[in-house]
């Protein structure tokens, strides 16, 4: 099993929630967070004063699937959230020793 993680620009979480349940996941987490990389933050201009914005708004997409289904979901959601733009986002793969499903006891793919 492997853990997806990625963080996208906000206004692309329809197209990568549609990728995902696609591909037939039952579930997923989605967080707002605020963050940066190589963008660096941007300047804003508020009441006629410039100031910094260091940290944009994202989202960040969890969900956990099998090993067979990484790398075309991946893929997928690699080409839902594009924008070809600095700042499109990440996406992370690790790995999951375990899962269990609180209410059944079932474990590992069952749990998923």
């Amino acid at each position: 099993m492997k853990k997806i993680e990625c963080i996208i620009k906000p206004f692309k979480l329809d197209d990568v929630k549609a990728v995902i349940t696609d591909f037939g996941i039952a579930g997923m987490t989605i967080s707002e967070v605020r963050g940066f990389g190589r963008q660096k933050g941007h300047s804003e201009l508020y009441r006629g004063a410039e100031y910094q914005v260091d940290f944009i708004p994202k989202i960040k997409v969890e969900l956990v699937v099998t090993d067979d289904q990484v790398a075309p979901l991946v893929d997928g959601i690699r080409t839902a959230a594009a924008t070809g733009r600095i700042g499109d986002g990440k996406i992370f793969v690790l790995p999951v020793e375990q899962s269990v499903r609180i209410r059944t006891g079932e474990t590992d793919n069952d749990a998923l």
